[in-house]
């Protein structure tokens, strides 16, 4: 071989070589590329669960330093995100932010879920409670829930119908109660989710709907819709001057709903650990947390374990509700 001939070669290995290296190099960046964390959510956009998880789906892609994708999975009240959550592989790519319903309330109202938190879910971490609202419709000429009782009684002979995001949910078992109560023929109408709802009350094809603070404060702000009554004990800061039920007198209902993340049974412990703590961080930025209170949430991270706990004293506090109600799971 000459002396150019061995150089040609050698110029060729070089070059050879450049380029495996480059490959590898590459191949390496990818495989060291986080994947994208889904971030299920049991109600379709534009509602204040979807709201609420896109803002902290932003700050966590931050925080965490990979993306952190919201997917809608809407239906049955968010059975469908949780059963979507209970088939997913256990390698934190996938968590499931959901309310009390679909974790507390829909496991005692179906016959067949199909998941059982107990069994199929850990708790990651928690950031906020909440209360629900009564609203009445633009059209609708209550300005309070006395005056909505007295107009239900004299337009429809005591008869009315009331939006709900879901069937079988706190809103429907507070319909009920205030039907009771009040001696009215109320109906539940339910919706999937609160925005398709929320569009027939704008459009005063429904004159009120009971559903959470976040879902009602933005239209509530803008006179759209007028909330008229909000449980739990405390009034809202977001709304002062509309009173609680319990001043007017309706018990039971003193236990807030929260909301949390939840990941599969089998979820490496360093994952939920690194990702309650970035929630944490995430849910006491100033900016975050002036937004979440605005939409009417109390905002506050739990750990695992205080999620676990504040959902297991829920369950037990509407199992009773239930069971008082008479209400039988379909």
């Amino acid at each position: 071989m000459t002396t150019t001939s061995r150089r040609s070669l050698l110029s060729r290995l070089l070059c050879t070589g450049a380029l495996a290296g480059a490959a590898l190099t590459m191949g390496l960046a990818f495989a060291q590329t986080p994947k994208p964390i889904r971030l299920l959510v049991g109600f379709p956009p534009g509602g204040g669960t979807d709201a609420i998880a896109r803002t902290l789906a932003e700050k966590l892609k931050d925080e965490l330093g990979q993306p952190v994708v919201v997917e809608n999975r809407p239906g049955a009240g968010g059975q469908i995100a949780a059963q979507a959550l209970k088939s997913s592989a256990p390698d934190g790519t996938t968590l499931f932010l959901s309310h009390d319903h679909t974790i507390s309330i829909l496991p005692q109202v179906v016959k067949n879920p199909g998941f059982d938190p107990a069994r199929d879910f850990v708790p990651v971490g928690g950031f906020a409670t909440f209360v629900n609202a009564f609203a009445v419709s633009g059209g609708t000429p209550a300005k309070s829930f006395t005056e909505y009782v007295a107009w239900v009684k004299a337009s429809g002979g005591g008869k009315g119908a009331v939006g709900i995001p879901a069937p079988a949910s706190t809103p429907e078992f507070l319909v009920k109660l205030l039907g009771q109560k009040y001696q009215l023929d109320l109906v539940s109408a339910p919706y999937r989710g609160s925005a398709p709802m929320m569009a027939d009350m704008l459009g005063n094809q429904i004159s009120a709907g009971v559903a959470s603070v976040q879902d009602f404060i933005e239209n509530h702000k803008a006179g759209k819709v007028r909330v008229v009554g909000v449980l739990g004990t405390k009034r809202q800061a977001a709304m002062p001057d509309v009173p609680t039920f319990d001043e007017m007198g309706l018990k039971g209902f003193e236990d807030l709903p929260y909301y949390g993340i939840y990941a599969p049974t089998g979820t490496p412990q360093k994952f939920i650990t690194d990702f309650s703590t970035a929630l944490a961080k995430v849910v006491a930025m100033p900016d975050v947390r002036d937004h979440l209170t605005a939409m009417g949430l109390t905002v506050g991270h739990m750990t695992p374990q205080q999620l676990g706990a504040r959902e297991k004293a829920y369950t037990e506090a509407w199992t009773r509700i239930i069971k008082t109600s008479g209400f039988v799971a379909q």
